[in-house]
């Protein structure tokens, strides 16, 4: 890792603390180091959240990303399978806790750590991704010299043939599956992270199922709200109806039978239950839905 910016760097009280592992000399100093930060009480984190939103106060934004490194110390933890090191998925990790700072609203009643969960994965995951292919396409002494021999000894631009295989594997003394691994990791290109705009497929690059906008907290919030407010305005629709009108939308439009169905009265089932006609139903069904639809307008 680099050395520490202005940017890494975060204030405690007279001093700084480096936001790389390598800032404190070692991982261990550096996990011991967070894991000594106090957390912050619920009240506490608003307050300093609500400082850092209204006055861009940076001092209460340092506090807010300094109590919670340890969360990242232990989410980084989870990807170290990937072979790289856990200093580096720290270090990205801290970048998506100080960019969930930035975005954090404190009257959205959720806590930062829930908030930050988010964009410390998804920086973790973009890290992971630039990265992941170059590290372990030859990390030992055998898969560097099978690396730059590679290309040289294949015979043509088709893939390597099982017997082929054999005879590269016992030139370079390497095992017949590291061959294979190799081929395919030189063969295959590069994937970007984000597609360029104009190719028209931007939802199927990397960066599209990276972070899921759906599972971001103050979507989910913004989510559940709509959802209530839904809710609460169809049962004042349906309130505004007569006891037959309600009972036919409801039959016809929310009433689910035993398999999970939605509607599934028919008008002639409707006019046998009311003594009418089906025709009589249709309209009075289309009366109750303009109705329902004007009491579900805002008010002026």
């Amino acid at each position: 890792m680099g050395k520490a910016t202005s940017k890494s760097l975060i204030p405690l009280g007279s001093g700084t603390l480096s936001l790389t592992p390598s800032g404190l000399g070692s991982l261990d100093a550096y996990i011991a180091a967070v894991n000594r930060i106090p957390m912050l009480t619920a009240e506490e984190e608003t307050a300093l959240a609500r400082r850092y939103r209204l006055h861009q106060d940076l001092e209460a934004a340092g506090k807010l990303v300094l109590s919670h490194l340890r969360f990242v110390v232990a989410v980084a933890r989870n990807y170290l399978g990937y072979g790289l090191p856990h200093a580096d998925l720290i270090q990205e990790g801290n970048v998506g806790l100080m960019k969930a700072v930035k975005r954090f609203d404190p009257e959205r009643g959720v806590r930062l750590v829930s908030f930050a969960l988010h964009w410390i994965k998804a920086e973790i995951h973009e890290y992971i991704l630039r990265n992941w292919r170059l590290v372990k396409v030859a990390t030992t002494k055998a898969q560097r010299k099978l690396f730059f021999n590679l290309r040289s000894m294949k015979p043509g631009a088709n893939n390597l043939t099982a017997e082929e295989v054999q005879e590269v594997a016992r030139a370079l003394d390497v095992r017949p599956q590291d061959v294979v691994e190799m081929e395919t990791r030189l063969s295959g290109g590069d994937i970007a992270l984000e597609a360029r705009a104009e190719d028209g497929e931007e939802e199927f690059a990397p960066i599209a199922y990276l972070a899921d906008s759906s599972s971001e907290p103050t979507e989910v919030l913004e989510r559940k709200h709509r959802e209530a407010l839904q809710s609460e305005g169809l049962r004042r629709a349906l309130d505004s109806l007569d006891a037959r009108s309600r009972r036919i939308v409801e039959a016809r439009w929310l009433q689910e039978d035993r398999d999970g169905n939605v509607g599934t009265a028919t008008l002639h089932e409707l006019a046998q239950e009311f003594g009418v006609s089906a025709e009589r139903i249709r309209q009075i069904e289309a009366k109750a839905l303009q109705k329902m639809r004007l009491a579900l307008l805002p008010n002026p």
